[in-house]
């Protein structure tokens, strides 16, 4: 062993030492029992709502006008009545028509938009061309411009282009509204890649479609997850945009149009609403939770390195 061997214990053993003190600090500080009580308080407090909607979902209508959702753990009274009458009655076809509509209109929604920020993300990050940092700052831009001033000229230009009332005009607003946020958040990611995979591809031989098929694109799986299930669920729950350009037309209303018009006829029927309502909110809840633990490695995808 020489000197400088024996010496490098003893001057980084108090740096190692300090490093490993405050790291076990901050872990007893996230776990410690009062975090962890407010952390049980938020998540009683952010179910408690859902949790009183399922139950009045299930109660007689009476029951409902007359009494607390609570009282239900006194006197449980359930009945499927609810259910059936939003499921058969709403509309012309019932809840379940516009449920399949919202399916028709979230997957398109989220793969077209997805599938150009990709595309245009490995181009800003990837690809040098004349004006690429002045138009990606105008696609940053495009965020804070609010959506309700963009609805009357684009419905305009849907009516003269006649897709007004269309599949087809609730799929392109989407995708609209979501690629400056999409693009950004991919072109983030993308530069987070060290540049050395990308020469080496090129080393190979390997062209920009290569690159991106085969290099970027397996690397890009949760960040394109987590943007995929945000998307998901904004399209699901969005109204402005489905009740402005699915017009007065049933066979293109997501179920969020039905529920407005089911609040707006059956105002005091909040037996009818409960039940309509958890039947909207049960494909995102279980979205999310079947898929969390992709939305929160796309969220920390990039965040660190090493």
């Amino acid at each position: 062993m020489t000197t400088a061997d024996a010496a490098l214990p003893v001057t980084s053993t108090p740096a190692v030492a300090a490093l490993a003190e405050a790291s076990g600090k901050a872990k007893r500080k996230l776990t410690s029992p009062w975090a962890s009580l407010a952390a049980l308080v938020i998540a009683v407090l952010w179910t408690l709502p859902t949790l009183g909607l399922a139950i009045s979902s299930f109660r007689p209508a009476a029951e409902i006008k007359t009494t607390g959702w609570w009282t239900f753990f006194t006197d449980p009274q359930v009945t499927l009545d609810n259910y059936r009458t939003v499921l058969s009655t709403t509309g012309t076809g019932g809840l379940g028509s516009y449920f399949v509509n919202s399916f028709v209109i979230v997957i398109p929604s989220v793969v077209i938009p997805i599938s150009l920020a990709a595309l245009a993300a490995y181009a800003f990050a990837w690809i040098d061309f004349k004006g690429r940092n002045l138009l990606f700052i105008a696609i940053f831009a495009l965020q804070i411009v609010p959506i309700q001033v963009t609805l009357i000229p684009l419905l305009t230009l849907y009516v003269d282009g006649g897709l007004a009332g269309s599949f087809w005009s609730i799929w392109l607003s989407h995708s609209i509204f979501a690629l400056p946020l999409a693009i950004f958040l991919l072109h983030n990611f993308m530069r987070e890649i060290p540049r050395e995979l990308i020469e080496a591809a090129r080393m190979d031989g390997a062209g920009h479609v290569q690159i991106f098929f085969r290099v970027l694109l397996p690397l890009l799986t949760p960040a394109l997850a987590a943007i995929g299930i945000f998307q998901f669920l904004w399209v699901w729950n969005d109204l402005l945009v489905a009740l402005t350009f699915s017009g007065s037309s049933s066979d293109v209303q997501p179920i969020t149009v039905a529920l407005a018009n089911l609040s707006g006829t059956q105002g005091t029927a909040w037996h009818l609403l409960s039940a309509g309502a958890f039947v909207s909110i049960i494909v995102p809840v279980a979205v999310f939770l079947s898929l969390q633990r992709f939305f929160v490695r796309g969220l920390l995808a990039g965040g660190l390195k090493g």
